[in-house]
């Protein structure tokens, strides 16, 4: 996959063979000749196949698939003739149109790209067309395109065969887009992924499998505490390693680059070198201490985070409630463990660098490395390869990993292709993670409904405001259940541990205090759970109506209130990156272990561009989810990581993945994210159910914490 715009335009025989459309920087259709400022987003290659460059990476999500779906349709293209390539790092060609910068996250990639690629797509198609008729002095209304042929009366030709001629038509200001009822690749069951034939026979590369002449690794010795500096570093023992090259501190004191000529020698090197740290304003407090920590910030909220909402108006309501229920939570700190931890390769090229990396957020990545090495973002050349997942990982607002790797490169001299690796211990005891979070709830109940709710949670805030950090408390301050008289008070905590979005962010917690506090509301209420979510959700505006959708849908599909002899049933619903997910979660008791015997999903995500990739993205999600919520947590003891590695942060287990179903809404709206909206519900659907089997309420994670465990 070249990833430079050079390359792209190069990518036929020669530039000229090709017909590439794209779109100039006011957003209007453009081709090839328009000039520097031109962003190709189609190839006509001469031997008709068509190349899609790929703006947004993959990570196992199906962008590929996706993006390469939206031009095939609307050309009409023969989708076993369809490649797709991975777009250079370009800020102003390449944005992401929700960021105003070049990445892939928050489940943006369609929904940000749905007009643009089909666009794209319906220029090409429209100058083939155009093409064609000239060359057969045909009404371009004549002409229809079937897997990649156009065809008039008799005559027929291949894509390849127009490229030449379409060349020459002035591409179209705005084409025409096909109706959803048109649409042949769009909603397509069974339609296969771009990237799937290269992973299974190892073709595919990573970043992970780069190697360049010459190529010296590197692995970083860290403070063994968040916020710890470097005061001194012994390597002398680590000149026995074979393979050792050297030691150097990085500039920030946060770490030491071990050098070698293999990972495993640079891993030796490291563990023979005595480091000495000043851990004046580092983290020292364990697990216990933070969470205590968490909860004293309840008790007086720093800012009130629902627009409109007022802590004396919820006081008074509570105050005059017939019953009040009372919870506190605490959420642990979450890694994110994909299983290819961050690594890039760094290496000099005639007027900069080249960066070999499976490269989420180019827009942030490209600049940073060019202040580090004192060049020009444009000399920052990335080869965006495929990543082994993230969960958010490799988003990281200061590309903590690619800016490590270039102090290191400039250490060595800057001339030496370098391999900045992580092992899976730097991963989980180095790396960035979920934030702690503790909630607070007081629900009032009067009349047979809820009077007043005082929510308070504390947690570090991940975009560091000066205000209201959002991702906090999204999911909660914005819910559309119809609560009166409802609070919600934020404190951000403070520590130098250091924190990021994981997969779904803050509504990983916020959907579960609220899902598992909504069920309390409908026990303490005697009313059906099912029933009293659709009864806050009756005032019937479009949120509220497709969260009813997709609610009904799932317990109707998961037979609801009629669970098998046995079994026991929880349900959560929850609106998270525009999408709209309930699922219900069903379970039995083995001996007074818990064995998870089915997940029933529905999910409203819009137009489903790719359904398959629809479920897999729902089933990923909710194993990634269920492992969470069950036995995962990063613990602290006087500041210093407990876990290291999946024998004691232990994924979910394929005997305890249960059967999943998802059920996918038709829709004619906009296409949202995928990605993430499975992971929200899971958890609060699980303890439901857990209730509903055993009469405990789970308020502290993971649930083995809370006596649960899992057969």
């Amino acid at each position: 996959m070249p990833t430079d715009r050079r390359s792209f335009l190069k990518g036929a025989a020669t530039a000229s063979a090709a017909l590439i459309v794209g779109f100039r920087p006011d957003g209007a259709v453009a081709a090839e000749d328009t000039g520097a400022a031109f962003n190709p987003f189609v190839r006509i290659a001469p031997d008709g196949v068509v190349h899609v460059m790929l703006k947004h990476f993959e990570m196992g999500q199906g962008t590929a698939t996706g993006l390469a779906t939206l031009v095939a349709e609307e050309l009409d293209a023969d989708w076993d003739r369809v490649a797709v390539e991975f777009a250079p790092a370009d800020n102003a060609r390449y944005k992401n149109l929700f960021f105003g910068a070049q990445g892939t996250g928050g489940s943006t990639a369609i929904a940000n790209s749905f007009q643009q690629y089909r666009k794209a797509g319906a220029a090409a198609r429209d100058m083939l067309i155009a093409a064609a008729a000239a060359s057969w002095n045909v009404p371009a209304a004549s002409i229809t395109i079937e897997r990649s042929t156009l065809r008039s009366g008799g005559r027929t030709a291949d894509f390849g065969a127009m490229v030449a001629q379409a060349r020459t038509v002035t591409p179209p200001r705005d084409p025409a887009l096909k109706k959803p009822a048109d649409f042949r690749l769009i909603g397509t069951e069974g339609l296969p992924r771009k990237d799937t034939p290269d992973k299974i026979t190892g073709k595919a590369v990573y970043a992970i499998d780069v190697k360049r002449p010459g190529m010296v690794t590197a692995v970083l010795l860290r403070a063994p505490r968040f916020g710890g500096l470097l005061t001194g570093v012994d390597a002398e023992a680590a000149k026995a390693v074979p393979g050792f090259v050297g030691a150097k501190p990085l500039p920030t004191k946060t770490a030491v680059a071990v050098f070698a000529e293999t990972t495993w020698a640079a891993l030796q090197a490291r563990d023979a070198i005595t480091a000495t740290w000043d851990f004046s304003r580092a983290e020292t407090r364990s697990t216990d201490a933070l969470a205590d920590y968490h909860r004293r910030l309840l008790d007086a909220p720093t800012y009130q985070a629902r627009p409109g909402a007022d802590f004396a108006a919820t006081e008074s309501a509570l105050q005059q409630a017939d019953r009040v229920i009372e919870a506190d939570y605490i959420f642990p700190l979450l890694a994110h463990a994909p299983m290819e931890p961050v690594n890039c390769v760094i290496e000099p090229t005639a007027t900069g660098v080249r960066l070999y990396d499976g490269c989420q957020f180019p827009g942030g990545v490209q600049p940073a490395v060019a202040q580090v090495l004192g060049l020009r973002p444009a000399d920052v050349v990335i080869e965006t390869l495929y990543a082994g997942g993230s969960f958010g990982r490799r988003a990281t607002q200061r590309a903590d990993d690619t800016v490590e790797a270039a102090m290191a490169f400039a250490l060595l001299g800057g001339k030496t292709p370098l391999k900045m690796m992580s092992s899976r211990e730097d991963d989980i005891r180095g790396g960035f993670y979920r934030p702690m979070a503790a909630h607070r709830a007081r629900i009032g109940l009067k009349d047979g409904a809820i009077t007043g709710w005082d929510h308070r949670l504390a947690s570090k805030p991940i975009l560091q405001p000066r205000g209201i950090d959002s991702t906090s408390v999204e999911g909660l301050a914005d819910t559309h259940y119809a609560l009166p008289a409802f609070s919600v008070g934020l404190t951000h905590a403070r520590t130098p541990i250091p924190v990021l979005w994981w997969r779904s962010v803050g509504h990983t917690h916020t959907a579960f205090a609220m899902e598992t506090l909504i069920d309390r509301a409908a026990e303490a209420l005697q009313t059906d759970p099912v029933a009293f979510r659709l009864r806050l959700l009756a005032d019937g505006d479009a949120d509220q109506r497709r969260l009813s959708a997709v609610l009904r849908l799932a317990a109707e599909k998961a037979g609801w209130g009629r669970p098998g002899p046995g079994r026991f049933q929880g349900v959560a619903l929850h609106k998270s990156f525009n999408t709209y997910v309930a699922e219900v979660v069903e379970l039995s008791l083995q001996d007074g272990r818990v064995k998870l015997e089915q997940v029933t999903c529905a999910v409203d995500c819009g137009i489903a561009v790719n359904p398959d990739v629809i479920r897999a993205q729902m089933e990923g999600s909710i194993g990634y989810g269920l492992g969470a919520v069950m036995r995962n947590k990063v613990t602290l003891s006087d500041g210093e990581v407990d876990q290291s590695n999946f024998t004691d942060y232990e994924p979910l287990r394929i005997h305890e993945m249960p059967k999943v179903a998802v059920h996918i809404v038709p829709s004619a709206e906009a296409p949202t994210g995928v990605g993430e909206p499975g992971v929200p519900p899971v958890g609060p659907a699980l303890t439901n159910a857990i209730h509903a089997a055993t009469g405990k309420r789970i308020t502290r994670l993971p649930m083995t914490d809370s006596g649960i465990e899992f057969a």
